[in-house]
């Protein structure tokens, strides 16, 4: 029989009582309902408990008032070893709180920058021991924890004598030590010291610990301090990245376009510069067209499934040489272009990869590894495989237009593989190429964890309409409405992704079991992750199908007005002039100006004295759109987007989903309609504007996000950021902090209004900051785009006299990260072309050709692509080390 003693303080007030939940019968098994109440002294709580033939406990303290649990420990659970030949376990615990630092475990400091390999729990005991067991998160890979003190055990304070502890967990240490050899008190502090130097790194803050031995003394017993906090008051981590579409990464070994194999030279020169991490886009499959309309990564088909564009061909060689010859000479023709050719190199990687399936397909499907690959991932594999044969069948991605199998039915679907042999044949081709994916990109995220490189990942915040998702679990979308976002720095007229919108209540009524899987099943690469969006999460932008731009959309979920409510505001409200779009006379020309009685005689009808209303056939932005596609003279675009600003000419939204309550209208102000209200109706509107968009909703929406979020990242251990640009509510800063979600800051688009440019000494210390992203112009592209703003960017920023140079020079862009690199960010995660910018040699001559993305056009072509290989940066010396000795300087 062995006794276990446990010992924690807490403060509780009244009606509270501290609670023991663990692995054994008498700690509940888990079950927080059969858990142990301890006894109390004050705040001095203490149970003691009678066990045998057990070996490994794991336990964690909670607290309960009444009949509920009100807080639990934060962290992983407490782990302890019982040795049958000791009889007495004295446990003396401290309670985990949730740390400052608690981004420290997360996955991208403990399987990478701060990984340790695990050792495992003391199976032997001294006659008398004395178990220490601390929680240090701040011990890099080239680290080692230590514990000295003023005895001969512990070496009489020479570090050199300093006794090492052991990496039990994330961030948890441990040492055994023999009470024999300890005086009855003795002082100590524990210390980081470097592995290779033996230099100090830190001694932990506070005054010298005192340990008691003389509990530990008695034969038999274990005396154990569990959760010991190392204490490190000022440390404060800075991490530094790169982030690039992985495919613009271009190698010698490309296939024209940069995949996960030529992702290791991206890992090598991180290394080489001193970087930590890697920032990619989306890699999810996007294949709908086949065309270069696929391009845009954030039109995923498939949460889970990864592009088979991104696959490595010259790691899976094929046999015939005269065949992979002939593959060779074509990639390396696709592989000297400037740009992405999209469509050819998915035609030369689809013919590829089925000349790899009729080689390897059949060994590959038998082996052990495919079979575990295919166990996990089956939830989804098999309705993407199915979807991606149904739309190539069909020639078309639009699911609604299959017949038989317009609505996913998985008993038929696998009627139908059983029944033909062809058709189960592409179903494992499919299967094959996804576990070629994995296994490449596996081995690529346990590359990069060796070269203490993180990966980061993006999670688009919409899905294609026509997506897997959308065809297998319709119910979790609403397909009748799509998403993009309000007007902002951007675009002026707001953005129309086209994605559809969530069904948060379906959502949460099966606990975000699709969100969940989701993030698990990107971790299986990732690291950290990017939430584009995040904003959604809060609230969407959910604009009508008939609407093509951004500026008819409205927030889900919303509060909006009550027409009675819009009236006692002194707006005098009126349907017909302030829902419908208020088309006036007076103002026709300056829109149409030479084709003004065309449009009055073709698309207008009068309703009243210089009054109009569109035609039927043209009265929505689609139908508009649809009668001018393809239709690209002067006069027809003219006529064209004046039409759609027609639509626009309203003063509120009508609620989809409540007839009789309306949204004010983004940006109405600029609208002819606005501007001819009565000056006491503008102030009146301008009133109830700025509460709708600014006050009315902040704890509304706050609410939902706290719904969502918690969940959703508790489900994974990555680090967590959120692109949080636009239109930000006021409850956005605060949820994000309190969730440990970083934030994006950019110094040219403050977040403020009062600010030209963002303070980068005063940035929170949760962000990510950055010179510019892919929805940007690189610094360079900026400098030559606004004079004005380069001017003052010039003189009050950079602190320069003077007229601003024409072009953003290799000193300037130097300084410019610099500048970055000391902001008080956690991490700087700089574009690849801005790295580049600082060299005059590197830098690309064509500036114009370094954007990546232009949000307003929804017509882009994600082309963009490295000018130089990866094996001619990682030769280049001067700038490799240039860059290192810069981040360097600022990385901890």
């Amino acid at each position: 029989m062995t006794v276990l003693t446990f010992q924690i303080d807490y403060h509780t007030t009244w009606g509270q009582q501290v609670c023991l939940s663990g692995s054994l019968p008498e700690l509940g098994q888990f079950d927080e309902s059969k858990s142990l109440v301890l006894s109390n002294d004050g705040d001095s709580w203490y149970a003691e408990i009678e066990v045998e033939d057990t070996e490994n406990i794991q336990y964690y303290y909670l607290i309960r008032q009444g009949a509920g649990v009100i807080r639990r420990e934060w962290g992983s659970k407490r782990k302890l070893y019982i040795s049958p030949d000791k009889k007495q376990y004295i446990i003396n615990d401290l309670w985990k709180d949730i740390p400052f630092h608690s981004y420290l475990y997360s996955s991208v400091f403990t399987k990478s920058i701060f990984r340790h390999d695990k050792a495992n729990m003391p199976t032997e005991y001294y006659s008398s021991s004395i178990l220490l067991n601390v929680i240090c998160p701040f011990v890099n890979k080239e680290q080692k924890l230590c514990i000295a003190g003023d005895c001969e055990e512990l070496g009489n304070w020479d570090t050199v004598k300093a006794k090492q502890l052991v990496c039990v967990g994330d961030g948890e240490w441990q040492i055994l030590l023999d009470a024999d050899k300890l005086p009855l008190q003795t002082f100590y502090k524990f210390l980081i010291i470097d592995k290779i130097s033996g230099d100090v790194i830190k001694w932990e803050d506070g005054d010298n610990r005192l340990l008691d031995a003389s509990k530990a003394k008695e034969l038999e017993t274990v005396y154990a301090e569990m959760a010991l906090q190392f204490h490190h008051n000022s440390f404060t981590y800075k991490g530094v990245g790169t982030s690039i579409p992985l495919f613009s990464i271009k190698t010698e070994d490309s296939f024209g376009i940069g995949d996960f194999t030529d992702l290791k030279k991206m890992i090598d020169w991180a290394a080489v510069t001193g970087q930590q991490l890697i920032q990619l886009l989306p890699v999810n499959d996007t294949t709908t067209t086949k065309t270069w309309r696929d391009s845009y990564p954030y039109s995923v088909i498939s949460i889970y499934a990864l592009h088979p564009i991104y696959l490595g061909c010259k790691e899976q060689k094929l046999k015939d040489k005269k065949k992979y010859s002939s593959y060779l000479d074509k990639a390396e023709k696709l592989n000297t272009l400037p740009e992405i050719d999209y469509e050819k190199v998915l035609q030369l990687k689809y013919e590829y990869s089925r000349d790899l399936y009729l080689q390897n397909g059949e060994e590959v499907l038998a082996s052990k590894e495919y079979k575990e690959f295919f166990e996990k991932n089956s939830s989804w594999l098999f309705p993407y495989s199915c979807y991606c044969y149904l739309r190539d069948k069909n020639r078309k991605a639009n699911f609604r237009e299959w017949g038989d199998f317009s609505k996913y039915d998985e008993v038929k679907l696998k009627r139908m593989i059983e029944e033909s042999p062809e058709v189960r044949g592409e179903i494992n081709y499919f299967y094959f190429v996804q576990y070629l994916l994995h296994k490449q990109f596996s081995e690529v995220s346990s590359y990069a964890h060796h070269k203490g490189i993180t990966l980061k990942g993006d999670i688009p915040i919409g899905i294609d309409r026509d997506s897997v998702d959308a065809w297998s679990s319709p119910h979790l979308f609403n397909m009748d409405t799509q998403t993009g976002a309000p007007p902002d720095d951007f675009s002026y007229f707001g953005q129309n992704w086209g994605f559809p919108t969530y069904n948060w209540k379906a959502m949460e009524e099966d606990h975000y079991k699709w969100w969940k899987s989701r993030f698990t099943k990107m971790a299986d690469y990732f690291d950290a992750y990017r939430i584009d969006h995040i904003l959604g999460f809060f609230r969407i932008w959910e604009i009508p199908l008939d609407a093509v731009q951004g500026l008819l959309g409205h927030f889900n979920p919303a509060l909006p007005y009550w027409s009675e409510e819009i009236s006692r505001a002194g707006i005098p409200f009126d349907e017909e002039r302030m829902v419908n779009p208020f088309i006036h006379e007076d103002y026709l020309k300056d829109i149409f100006g030479d084709y003004t009685e065309e449009v009055k005689g073709k698309y207008l009808d009068v309703i009243s004295w210089q009054r109009y209303r569109l035609k039927p056939f043209c009265n929505t932005q689609r139908k508009i759109a649809l009668h001018f596609d393809n239709k690209k003279s002067k006069k027809d675009v003219t006529i064209c987007e004046g039409l759609l600003s027609l639509c626009a000419e309203v003063l509120f939204v009508r609620d989809p989903n409540e007839y009789n309550r309306f949204h004010p209208r983004i940006t109405a102000q600029y609208t002819h309609s606005y501007r001819y209200l009565d000056d006491h109706v503008k102030a009146a509107f301008n009133k109830m504007y700025d509460d709708f968009f600014f006050n009315r909703h902040n704890y509304f929406w706050r609410d939902q996000a706290m719904k969502k979020l918690p969940p959703l990242i508790s489900s994974t251990k990555m680090m967590v950021c959120g692109e949080d640009l636009g239109m930000v509510p006021d409850c956005v800063p605060s949820a994000m902090y309190e969730l440990s979600i970083l934030s994006l800051e950019i110094e040219r688009m403050p977040k403020s209004s009062n600010y030209k440019f963002t303070d980068l000494d005063n940035l929170p210390y949760l962000s990510v900051c950055t010179t510019s992203t892919h929805d940007m112009s690189p610094i360079r592209l900026w400098w030559t785009e606004n004079r004005n703003i380069t001017q003052q960017y010039y003189n009050e920023v950079l602190k320069y006299e003077g007229e601003a140079p024409e072009e953003c020079s290799p000193q300037l862009c130097k300084q410019i990260i610099e500048r970055h690199l000391r902001s008080a960010a956690m991490w700087v995660i700089l574009p690849w072309q801005d790295w580049l910018s600082i060299d005059n040699k590197l830098r690309n001559k064509d500036i114009e050709s370094e954007r990546i993305n232009v949000p307003a056009n929804s017509e882009h072509y994600w082309n963009y692509r490295m000018h130089i290989p990866m094996e001619q940066l990682l030769s280049e010396t001067e700038l490799n080390n240039k860059i290192k000795k810069m981040c360097g300087s600022v990385s901890v």
